[in-house]
């Protein structure tokens, strides 16, 4: 049996390749979504509705047919399901034809190219409870992000142009310029352009896409941040040259899981976040008004990955996803507990722990000892200038020891 795997493009007839309406052409079953199938009602030729790959590959067994084609919306290598059904289809004949992805035609459609651009898809995602994309962090960091949008998940709304437009103010980002493609390719198609701010309140349908274009991204992956650019309390803070230290140890992937124990002001999590901004950063503080900073300092640095909550662990909220690399900044006496936690979510997890008294110290070395991981200990004493008079004089920040490992 021969199977293809057709990206038919925007509207699934009119943007298909010459290679597509060939294959088309040459199948005798046509299985797809319905708005993928409807414009070849007309051939002749038997359409099935599937596009789950257990579906289609029990049509294929009970039809039997020769050649089938598989329709699918865009481009077969951008955010599709050809992906899946390649391996459901191991015992096919399989080619993949490529389309006109949503992507491509938007960028021609507003006169810029995709070179360069970062490509989120929030397909599928719901936009209740709104934690979920990773938006502002990816456009703050990227001076184009192209977002996939629609789909829908149990009948829940999914996220919307005008969730990301919220978001972005939301985040410090109200003059972001936005182009919105709605109906990519049909004849009711539309295209908004504008602020962010804007288009907050934009109505569109489900079948849409976006562009976020920010001249004001970053140029670098802050690093070391000036601390008097947090949002400040009599929270503790992590310092600038401390927490440098600290997260570039950690050696955080953009797809990290963080955990920060004892977030404070958040500016570990802020600088972690950076790091992973296709990742997340869990940020847990016992006391409210600590997560409450955390929060607003992802706010301002435009960090929609980091989630702050209220908590103090070992008491471990709901549905948290077990972390890759962990600091712990603050473990409130239950540093053996902790450790025992994260040994149970994530036996291999790097952790690197602050600690500004020797009880700390010991704690966390019997912590690396007592679980399997070894450690190495480094002790920062940072020194600062600053101005009295004419003279330049010498500030001295308290010791900090620095225990960074990992589990085994």
């Amino acid at each position: 049996m021969k199977v293809y795997l057709i990206g038919t493009g925007m509207n699934g007839r009119g943007t298909l390749t010459a290679a597509a309406r060939k294959a088309v052409e040459e199948s005798e079953l046509l299985i797809g979504a319905k708005r993928m199938l409807e414009p070849f009602h007309e051939t002749g030729k038997k359409t099935v509705c599937a596009y789950l790959p257990q579906d289609i590959l029990d049509i294929l067994t009970a039809e039997k047919p020769n050649t089938a084609a598989v329709q699918l919306s865009g481009d077969t290598g951008f955010f599709s399901g050809a992906t899946k059904l390649r391996e459901a289809l191991d015992g096919c004949e399989v080619e993949t034809l490529c389309g006109i992805s949503s992507a491509a035609f938007l960028c021609a459609k507003a006169g810029m190219t995709y070179e360069n651009m970062k490509f989120i898809s929030l397909h599928g995602r719901t936009s209740l409870p709104f934690r979920e994309g990773n938006i502002a962090v990816n456009v703050r960091m990227n001076e184009r992000c192209f977002f996939l949008l629609g789909g829908c998940t149990n009948g829940v709304r999914t996220i919307t142009a005008a969730n990301v437009c919220q978001r972005l103010c939301e985040y410090g980002m109200p003059d972001v310029r936005v182009i919105i493609g709605e109906r990519l390719g049909y004849d009711n198609e539309k295209i908004f352009e504008g602020k962010a701010a804007d288009l907050q309140n934009v109505t569109t349908d489900g079948l849409c896409s976006m562009i976020a274009v920010n001249a004001d991204h970053l140029r670098h992956i802050p690093s070391c941040i000036s601390d008097d650019s947090f949002e400040r309390s009599d929270i503790p803070m992590t310092k600038s040259a401390v927490r440098g230290n600290i997260v570039a140890g950690l050696e955080i992937e953009r797809d990290s899981v963080c955990w920060d124990i004892g977030s404070g002001t958040g500016s570990v999590s802020v600088e972690m976040a950076f790091r992973c901004p296709d990742g997340r950063v869990y940020a847990f503080d016992k006391k409210p008004e600590a997560a409450a900073l955390t929060a607003a300092n992802a706010r301002r640095f435009g960090c929609d990955n980091i989630i702050a909550l209220t908590a103090e662990l070992p008491r471990l909220p709901d549905n948290i996803p077990a972390p890759d690399k962990v600091f712990i900044g603050g473990s409130s006496g239950s540093m053996h507990e902790i450790f025992a936690l994260i040994k149970e979510r994530s036996p291999h997890a790097d952790i690197t722990v602050s600690a500004v008294s020797t009880e700390t110290l010991t704690q966390a070395a019997a912590a690396f000892e007592e679980f399997g991981g070894s450690c190495e200990i480094t002790q920062l004493a940072v020194t600062e200038t600053r101005k009295i008079g004419g003279h330049t004089m010498f500030r001295a920040q308290n010791p900090v020891f620095i225990i960074k490992g990992r589990l085994t």
